[in-house]
């Protein structure tokens, strides 16, 4: 069966040469056509994402023209004279990707606007919301390895797709050839004929300068005293997040020269994800010769940043969480002495993301709403809000996987301007004498100790999906009692959208179904379990919380330990 598909491909899948030597080089390997034609990808609220290469299951010019006319049809259904804008990162074949969209979109008449250079993920959430497009396409995989890319597909808000508008795509790709009457390689064509556009400069000055509104820095600072080294990983952030730098005044920067240009292969950072140490490795090295107070660190589509703060002569990497926590404690705190902050203001984070904000927010009287894991359901707040004019109330949104914005200017994480208030609230608390940890160590001297982590258990191959859904039925049908030594009081299951407490009562969830579930512990800490929405992995989220830091840590370690027991 799978080598009639190949041969299917072998005939039409020319216009892209590294296909055709690709097929060539598995012809004799039953595993490895298998592995590629055993099924499609899927078309979700993340869009696509996969390994780049030949057949149905991997990311190439026909799975994304194809995915391209469904969007395409889609969009005419909704506005018969609609939109599209595109943007595209440094990974390999993000370029041609980008184009085969495109060309595809603009031969069903649809206008197209792209960046005529790789740009971050924020900047295509702001281009859609200002071209007024009905649909938006960014080509990237994120933080992954390099052997994958992906394509992100966006609403008219600027958000990402939301489930209704992901499966109506779902349903026309379905019904698609990947070969027949699909225009993959004109992008020239439209280019000529006005269909396809390239976005202005114009375009990129204005999101630059709706970045540079959100800052709160004054005469008070010394941004050109503290010292950066920022690094790109090899991605779109090196041109956005040195210029906005150098606009609010900090000047004393050193760029890791070996991570600063664009390289899809991710040479010195196999894993090119900020949320880990091995990207940092060649900018703490460079603190020999260039002693940095902050080290930023953007993945390849700048739209996470991760950073590591020079304390007590050492650099410590700093978790998502904590950095989103010292962020809302700066904007709420920046906005009070500024007399900035709205009326009944409202921050929002994710499930999974550290309860520390809520004891945040309530010192400062701003409401937190939590939402399901996904920038796109922070997004849909900020969007219920403009319904009703009042996004001004919107002041931060944060989830723990490195993704912060401050404003409704864009409806996606922001490491541009993530990176920006990073740097001066660094500059902000160095005038104080305090450093970024000092900061965190006082909010939770203040609050309680709310520490984290998280483990990602993957399932590979045919059967992986098919063993992570048995785990999650089981835990689901099953709860366990105690995690380590600590009570499970409480199990919050967000597919069936209800909480049931140690005592048998049920309260609802008022949140869409989500194949989440949530063990709440005896003290507040938390074990949640989430399947990946994009990889064959679950993951694994600990929260540990006391008014003790030792203790807090101790049960870190303990529910860490009992964490890979929950999976067997």
């Amino acid at each position: 069966m799978y080598s009639e598909l190949l041969k299917l491909w072998e005939t039409n899948a020319t216009e892209d040469k590294d296909l055709i030597t690709e097929i060539n080089s598995i012809k004799n390997n039953p595993e490895e056509i298998s592995d590629r034609f055993y099924k499609e990808l899927d078309f979700g609220t993340a869009g696509l994402r996969g390994v780049i290469g030949v057949g149905t299951n991997r990311m190439n010019i026909y799975t994304v023209g194809r995915a391209s006319q469904a969007l395409a049809e889609y969009v005419k259904s909704v506005d018969e004279n609609g939109s599209v804008a595109i943007a595209y990162d440094s990974r390999i074949k993000s370029f041609e990707f980008a184009n085969a969209a495109a060309s595809v979109i603009a031969s069903n008449g649809i206008k197209v606007y792209i960046y005529n250079e790789l740009m971050p993920t924020p900047m295509l959430s702001f281009a859609v919301r200002r071209l007024k497009c009905q649909a938006g396409i960014v080509i990237t995989a994120s933080h992954n390895p390099a052997k994958y890319n992906g394509y992100k597909a966006y609403g008219p808000d600027g958000c990402q797709l939301q489930p209704d508008a992901a499966n109506d795509i779902l349903k026309r790709m379905q019904k698609i050839d990947y070969f027949s009457g699909l225009e993959v390689c004109n992008f020239t064509k439209y280019l000529n004929e006005g269909k396809i556009e390239y976005i202005s400069q114009q375009i990129i000055d204005e999101y630059l300068a709706e970045v540079k509104k959100q800052s709160f820095a004054d005469e008070s600072y010394n941004l050109p005293d503290l010292s950066v080294i920022y690094t790109p990983l090899h991605g779109t952030g090196n041109k956005p997040v040195r210029e906005i730098l150098k606009q609010i005044g900090v000047n004393n920067i050193a760029i890791v020269s070996e991570q600063e240009l664009p390289d899809g292969n991710f040479p010195t950072a196999p894993y090119p994800n900020p949320e880990i140490k091995q990207p940092f490795e060649l900018a703490l090295n460079l603190t020999k010769k260039f002693k940095a107070d902050l080290i930023l660190a953007t993945d390849p589509d700048c739209d996470r940043v991760g950073i590591a703060v020079l304390n007590n002569g050492e650099y410590t990497l700093m978790s998502g969480n904590d950095v989103g926590a010292l962020l809302l404690n700066y904007i709420l705190e920046r906005r009070t002495q500024l007399n900035l902050m709205p009326q009944n203001p409202v921050a929002v984070k994710t499930i999974v993301t550290t309860d520390v904000c809520q004891k945040i927010a309530d010192k400062f009287g701003c409401q937190l709403i939590n939402v399901l894991t996904g920038f796109k359901f922070i997004g849909e707040q900020i969007a219920l809000l403009e319904n009703k004019a009042q996004e001004n109330r919107f002041i931060f949104g944060y989830e723990e996987s490195y993704g912060y914005l401050p404003a409704a200017y864009v409806r996606d994480k922001d490491a541009v301007v993530a990176s920006m208030l990073i740097c001066e609230m660094a500059a902000y608390y160095k005038t104080q004498g305090l450093s970024l940890l000092d900061k965190l160590a006082s909010i939770f001297n203040e609050h309680g100790y709310y520490f984290n982590s998280q483990k990602s258990f993957s399932f590979e191959g045919q059967t992986g999906m098919q063993k992570m859904e048995n785990i999650m039925e089981n835990l689901r049908n099953n709860p366990p009692k105690q995690i380590s030594q600590y009570n499970v009081i409480a199990v919050s299951d967000y597919l069936k959208s209800t909480k049931t407490d140690v005592n048998g009562n049920v309260s609802k969830i008022e949140l869409p179904k989500s194949n989440v579930i949530e063990f709440l512990l005896d003290g507040g800490s938390k074990v949640i379990l989430r399947p990946s929405g994009t990889e064959p992995k679950i993951k694994v989220y600990l929260i540990a919380v006391d008014n003790n830091k030792d203790l807090a840590t101790t049960k870190l370690k303990d529910i860490e330990n009992s964490a890979e027991n929950l999976l067997k």
